[in-house]
This record gives C-alpha cells, sequence and structure tokens, in this order.
C-alpha cells in the first residue's frame, strides 16, 4: 500500500479501545489504515513506536491567545485590535499570541486549538471582530486551530443577522458568555435571547458562570477590611458563587431546551448542580481545567505576592474534597472535556499580574486589580498523562476521551480527535515508561512566551516523544521542527453530541 508514513509497534489507545503492537498508515496527512504489520511502504517514513503509547493529538477547545486582560479585572477597554489593517505589535499583548501559544502546544502534544474573538461592548458586529481575529492567526499557527467568539452585546442584529453568517460564511458554531467581569457580563435576559437564536443555528454556549454581584459585594468588604493578599481572591469567590450561577444558567437552558457547557468549573457544588442535570438527561456538558486537579488554594499564599501567579477564576479551591469531586468528575463523565483555559499574564509585566500592586498603599496589592489566568497550554496533555494515566486515576481510554475525542464531537470537529481511518493523523507518540526519566518542570523547560508556569515543580512521569499534525512531525525529542505557518484554520459543523430534546416546561414554543 502507498503510506506517506507508517508509525509502527505502538499500543494505539482510542476512547473506547487499546490495540497493542499496532500499526498506522498515513497517506496526504489522513489516516487510512490501522492494524498490525501493515505492508512496507517503499519511501514512507517510518516510525518506530514500540512500547510506547499513541494517541490522539490533543484537543484544547478553551484557549485565549492574543488577547487583553484588561476586561477581566473590569476595565472597559476599547476593542479596537486591528488598526489600518496592520496586526498590533506583540508588545501590546501581555500573554501568548498565535504564534508563541500554537509553538506551546504542539510542544505539549495538542495539535488543535479553539481560541477566542472577544466582542467587547463596544464592538456593534461579531463580524468586524472574526475578521480581526483571523489577522491576528493568518500564518501565525503552528497547529490547527478554531474560532469561538465572547458575546458581549447580544444586540438583535447581531443574534438575528450575524449569528446565521457567524455559522454559515466562518464556521464557527460556538459562544462563550459571561455572568461576571464588568465589561464582559450578561443580565439573564441576555443569556436567553442568545440561547434562543443558538438553539435555531445549532450553536453550542458556553458559560463562564460565577455569581458576579457576590463577587463585586464580597470584594468591596474584604478591601475595607484590608484583605487584599493574592490568596484572598479565592475569599472572595467561595465555591457558593460559582454553585448559583451554575445552577442558574442550567435552569436557563433547560427553559430554552438548548445545550450549554459549564467552562472550568472549580468545586463540588457546581460539579453536583451538572451532574444532577445530566441525571435528568439536559444536554448539559461539563468542562474542568488542570489547575482544579493539579493545585490547591495554598498556591495563592506564596511569597508577599507571588501567589498573583495562580489567580484565576474561578479560583483554585481550598478544599482536598473540591479537588476530590473535580477527579470524580472526569472519572464518571460528569466533565465531558478537560481543558487548558490557558489564559497567560506575563507576572513581571507592568499591565500583567504587576497591574495588582499599582495600589502602592497596601504591601501585598490588590487582588482585584490582577488579571485572571494562568498558562497550561504545553502542560494539559502532559499533566493528565502523567498525573492521571501514570498514577493510575483514570484510564487511558478516559484520556483520550476528554483530551481528544470529546473536544472534537462536542465542537464539530469532524475529523479530529480519533486514531481511524479518515481522520485528520494528528498523533502523539509517549516514550517508552522504561525509557523515560521522570523530571521536575521548570518554566524554562516550556515553549510560550510567559514567564511563569503554575506547574514548577510537578514532577512528570512522561512527555510526547513526537507530535504529529496531518502526517507531519511538528515536535520531536524536545525540540519544535514544525513551521509557524503550518497550521491551517478550522471551519466546524454542529456539535455531535445531543442536543435539544424538544421537551418544554410551559405551552411556549421558540
Amino acid at each position: 500500500m502507498d503510506f506517506d508514513l507508517v508509525v509502527r509497534n505502538g499500543t494505539v489507545v482510542t476512547a473506547s479501545d487499546i490495540w497493542e503492537s499496532c500499526d498506522i498508515g498515513v497517506k496526504d496527512g489522513t489516516i487510512v489504515a490501522v492494524g498490525p504489520r501493515l505492508p512496507a511502504a517503499p519511501g514512507a517514513q517510518e516510525i518506530d513506536a514500540e512500547g510506547a503509547f499513541i494517541t490522539p493529538g490533543g484537543v484544547d477547545a478553551h484557549v485565549h491567545l492574543s488577547q487583553f486582560f484588561e476586561a477581566t479585572v473590569g476595565v472597559d477597554i476599547d476593542h479596537s485590535i486591528i488598526t489600518n489593517g496592520k496586526v498590533p505589535d506583540p508588545e501590546n499583548f501581555v500573554g501568548d499570541t498565535f504564534d508563541t501559544g500554537t509553538r506551546s502546544a504542539i510542544a505539549g502534544g495538542t495539535t488543535t486549538v479553539i481560541t477566542f474573538a472577544s466582542q467587547m461592548k463596544k464592538d456593534e458586529s461579531i463580524i468586524a471582530v472574526i475578521e480581526d481575529y483571523h489577522k491576528l492567526a493568518k500564518d501565525q499557527s503552528y497547529c490547527d486551530y478554531a474560532f469561538h467568539v465572547i458575546i458581549t452585546n447580544p444586540t438583535p442584529q447581531i443574534v438575528e443577522d450575524e449569528f446565521p453568517r457567524m455559522v454559515d460564511e466562518y464556521g464557527i458554531t460556538s459562544v462563550k458568555l459571561y455572568m461576571t467581569y464588568k465589561p464582559l457580563k450578561l443580565l439573564d435576559y441576555q443569556i436567553l435571547d442568545v440561547m434562543y437564536s443558538a438553539r435555531k443555528l445549532g450553536i453550542t454556549t458556553m458559560v463562564h458562570a460565577e455569581n458576579a454581584d457576590v463577587i463585586d459585594w464580597m470584594t468591596q468588604h474584604l478591601e475595607q477590611k484590608l484583605m487584599t493578599h493574592p490568596y484572598h481572591h479565592g475569599t472572595s469567590r467561595p465555591p457558593i458563587v460559582e454553585a448559583e450561577a451554575t445552577n442558574r444558567v442550567i435552569c436557563l437552558a433547560e427553559l430554552m431546551d438548548t445545550p450549554i457547557l459549564l467552562v472550568h468549573i472549580s468545586g463540588g457544588p457546581a460539579t453536583k448542580h451538572i451532574r444532577d442535570a445530566q441525571t435528568r438527561l439536559l444536554p448539559i456538558y461539563g468542562e474542568t481545567c488542570p489547575q482544579y486537579m493539579f493545585l490547591l488554594a495554598d498556591s495563592m499564599r506564596k511569597g508577599d505576592f507571588e501567589g498573583a501567579k495562580c489567580i484565576c477564576s474561578p479560583p483554585i479551591r481550598e478544599d482536598k474534597s473540591d479537588q476530590d469531586a473535580i477527579w470524580a468528575g472526569v472519572k464518571n463523565g460528569t466533565f465531558t472535556i478537560v481543558s487548558s483555559d490557558h489564559s497567560p499574564s506575563k507576572f513581571n509585566h507592568p499591565n500583567g499580574k504587576q497591574r495588582g500592586l499599582k495600589d502602592g498603599n497596601l504591601p501585598y496589592g490588590k487582588f482585584r486589580l490582577v488579571p485572571n489566568g494562568v498558562p497550561g497550554v504545553e502542560t494539559r496533555v502532559p499533566l493528565l498523562f502523567s498525573g492521571g494515566v501514570l498514577s493510575g486515576r483514570i484510564s487511558p481510554q478516559k484520556f483520550v476521551e476528554v483530551t481528544s475525542t470529546n473536544p472534537a464531537k462536542l465542537y464539530g470537529l469532524k475529523k479530529k480527535g480519533s486514531i481511524a481511518p479518515g481522520f485528520d493523523a494528528d498523533l502523539v507518540i509517549w516514550y517508552s515508561q522504561t525509557k523515560f526519566q521522570p523530571f521536575k518542570l521548570t518554566n524554562e523547560m516550556l515553549h510560550h512566551d510567559v514567564d511563569y508556569t503554575p506547574f514548577e515543580g510537578i514532577e512528570f512521569k512522561n512527555w510526547p516523544r513526537y507530535t504529529i499534525i496531518r502526517g507531519k512531525v511538528v515536535f520531536s525529542h524536545g525540540e519544535v521542527v514544525g513551521e509557524m505557518k503550518y497550521g491551517q484554520y478550522i471551519r466546524r459543523e454542529q456539535s455531535l453530541l445531543p442536543g435539544p430534546r424538544d421537551i418544554w416546561l410551559s405551552e411556549w414554543r421558540p
């Protein structure tokens, strides 16, 4: 058979099966054969994966690249990111741009990212925003990519006229809504407007669920008591803040009979609300992130201000029972996907985490002024493999399900996320366990453009040896060997997971 690439003798893992001593044949970037002892292919590249797992390339469905983070600290910014058709200087961004973020992604076994085109309150059109982000991403990506659109100003023109264009012209089939952050949050009425249109068009609605009024009230009273240390970011957002908003938006979704994904769930109470909704067969999906699986709130106590490196929302939780609930939710299927929520803002940058020190009257700064988010696009897949599979917490199949297969299904990436004929040849080949020397992570080992990692010092028991995208090796033995322009924009279809049930709470119908 005529192959371009043959990967031989590996242990192939999918979301349902494991095949030992298996070969994978690739032609024109697509998997064409999977099975034992595939025939020799003269001229084809061959990779011997004996003794190693082969998993599908990671699909990270929650990544922020080339974005401003002022909005996460309540600053309403002018979102004119493209000036006279020119991309702004990278120095204007305090986190990863498309080139550095996707370089980091492939170094950690992620072959597709879904990033955000972010509408701000002042933006009257999401089409202009989408076009701006296409300009930012063009020829700047090492891996394949797609977009979600953040909706902060859902005018009738946008939800009625531009949503259909977003789907038909750009292949974007998901939007994200915020229930917190003053420049981003929507009222329940506006959330229903978005859900109404999303249901008609088969759009998946993502929701950041936290009660904004409670957070603002708690923050004001904490500041009056001078409780402004980075650690108190978590004090201002106890688990009930996330749980209340999670339950509320599930109620709105049930009223509208539309599927939603609750993003970056951090604690047990919100997890229970999602599980209860799923038990009632509602199309409610859950996402969590490695920071909630591997870190606890003590990470925000480090040094006088070092804890700001771990400020994200919802916060990393205090109680190990919350962490245990997240792991249980991954294992029992409550969480459909595990994403990174890669939201990097540099620590040593005046508009990055250092923004929290701008009020010089307080020795520890103000957690309220610290941009939210942590880097993690490179560490997501290795953390789940090392700390999940190799530590016995989840099976290899569950690992593939939550890091690759389900994200692809949920977001309509029909050629991604699995190892089977007809799928893109996006593969991760791990090291044989007998040949890998465990190591403790330092930020200098990573390929992002951020000056810290929240996972500093964690021991890794394996790491990708090869990352392959559409049949091409882009990362090999610790080195990025792919080209920045290789990544392609992916138009997406509707979600492949269950959607509306046509079950209603009253005589009203949309």
